[in-house]
C-alpha cells in the first residue's frame, strides 16, 4: 500500500470531509435585540394612543361651543329679524348668517395660531381650553336667555311642525295658568291612592306616566266612579277597540279585566291611549282627541278622512264641532303633575321667571324641555 493512502486512514480527521455546522444564536441573544425593538413600537402607539385622545376632546370642546354659538346667533337672529318683508326681515337675516361664517372662519384661524403657541409650552393647554369653553356654554345653557334663544331656533327650523306644537303649547300655559292651584292640590293629593298602579301601566306601555296621570285628572279627577255616558272607572272607559284589551290581558296576566281595579282600569286606559297615538302616528293632540273621541261613528280617523284631513294643521276648520278643548285640559293637568314631580310644587306660571323656568321643564309630550 502507498505510503500516502497509509497515511490517510491513519489520520482520524481526514475521514469526515463535512463542514462542521454553524452554531445557531441562541434564543437569549436574539430576544435580548427584539426588546427594544418591542418597547419603541409600544411607545409609538402609547404616544399615538394619547395624542388621538387630546385631539378628539379638542375636537369634542370646539364642537360644543360651535354647536351652541350656531343656536344662540340664528335663534336670536329668527327672533330679531322675523317676517317677511324682503329688507328688514329676509336680507337682514342672510347677512347675519353671512357674518356667522365669516366670524367662524376667523375664529378658526386665531385658534389655529393660538394652537401653535399653546403647544409650544404644553400639549395639555389646547385640549383643557376647549373643555373649559365648553364648560363655560354649558353653563350659559341653563339661563334664561339662551332657552329663549333655543325657542327661537326650533321654530326657524322646526316650521309647520314646531309652528303646530307652539300653538298648542301657548294654549296649554294659558289653560294651566287658569286652574286654581288649591284645586290642583287637592287633585293632586287624590292621585297618589293610584301612583303606583298608574306608574306600572306607563312603564308597561312605554308612555310617559305624567299623560296618563293628566288623562286620569282629566276624565274622573281621581275619583272613580260610573258615570252617565257609559264611562267606567279611574279612566272613564267606555267602548274600546278588541286589540286593547288583548294588549292589556297579556300585560296584567290576570283572566278577567275588572274595570272596577283602579290596576285595571289604568293598564286599559293606557294601551287605549297607546293605540289611538299610533293610529294618529304619534301626533299627540290627535292622539288625545282620538282617546276622548272614541270608536263611536268610526272615530277620528274616520272624520279625518272625511274631511281630507292629514295633522293638527289641516283639522284645525273642522274643530268646532269635536271637544277641542280636551287635548288642552289633558295637558295642562299633565304639565302640573310634572311640575309636582320636578319641583315639589306647583309654580305660577305669572310670578318671576317662572314663565320661562315653566317652558324650559317643558309639556309631558309634547315638550321635552332643553
Amino acid at each position: 500500500m502507498p505510503m500516502d493512502k497509509m497515511a490517510h486512514l491513519n489520520n482520524p480527521e481526514s475521514n469526515n470531509t463535512k463542514p462542521k455546522p454553524r452554531r445557531r444564536r441562541s434564543a437569549a441573544v436574539r430576544s435580548g435585540k427584539d426588546k427594544p425593538q418591542k418597547r419603541l413600537r409600544k411607545k409609538q402607539v402609547g404616544e399615538f394612543k394619547w395624542n388621538l385622545l387630546l385631539i378628539s376632546l379638542e375636537i369634542l370642546g370646539l364642537s360644543i361651543i360651535a354647536v351652541s354659538a350656531i343656536i344662540v346667533l340664528l335663534g336670536y337672529s329668527a327672533s330679531r329679524f322675523s317676517g317677511t318683508s324682503f329688507f328688514s326681515s329676509l336680507l337682514p337675516f342672510a347677512i347675519g348668517v353671512l357674518a356667522l361664517v365669516l366670524v367662524a372662519c376667523v375664529f378658526l384661524i386665531g385658534w389655529w395660531k393660538l394652537r401653535k403657541w399653546l403647544q409650544s409650552h404644553s400639549e395639555l393647554l389646547t385640549p383643557i381650553l376647549s373643555l373649559a369653553f365648553a364648560l363655560l356654554i354649558a353653563f350659559l345653557v341653563t339661563h334664561d336667555q339662551f332657552t329663549l334663544a333655543y325657542g327661537n331656533f326650533r321654530t326657524l327650523v322646526g316650521g309647520k311642525e314646531e309652528a303646530s306644537r307652539v300653538t298648542i303649547s301657548h294654549q296649554v300655559y294659558a289653560a294651566y295658568r287658569r286652574h286654581s292651584s288649591t284645586q290642583l292640590q287637592k287633585m293632586i293629593s287624590r292621585s297618589q291612592e293610584y301612583q303606583q298602579a298608574i306608574e306600572d301601566a306607563a312603564r308597561s306601555f312605554n308612555v310617559d306616566v305624567n299623560l296618563l296621570q293628566g288623562i286620569a285628572a282629566t276624565e274622573s279627577s281621581f275619583i272613580p266612579r260610573d258615570s252617565s255616558d257609559g264611562g267606567r272607572g279611574l279612566f272613564q272607559i267606555t267602548q274600546v277597540p278588541k286589540t286593547v284589551l288583548v294588549q292589556a290581558h297579556k300585560r296584567l296576566g290576570t283572566e278577567k279585566i275588572s274595570l272596577e281595579n283602579p290596576r285595571h282600569n289604568a293598564f286599559v286606559g293606557a294601551a287605549t291611549f297607546k293605540h289611538y297615538l299610533a293610529e294618529m302616528n304619534g301626533d299627540l293632540f290627535l292622539g288625545l282627541l282620538a282617546y276622548n273621541i272614541g270608536p263611536a261613528n268610526g272615530g277620528l280617523r274616520f272624520i279625518m278622512q272625511q274631511y281630507g284631513a292629514t295633522n293638527f294643521t289641516t283639522i284645525q276648520p273642522y274643530l268646532q264641532t269635536l271637544p277641542r278643548d280636551y287635548p288642552i285640559r289633558v295637558l295642562s293637568y299633565s304639565l302640573a303633575f310634572r311640575l309636582w314631580q320636578k319641583e315639589g310644587k306647583l309654580l305660577a306660571y305669572e310670578e318671576g321667571n317662572n314663565a320661562i323656568h315653566i317652558q324650559r321643564i317643558g309639556i309631558p309630550g309634547l315638550q321635552n324641555g332643553l
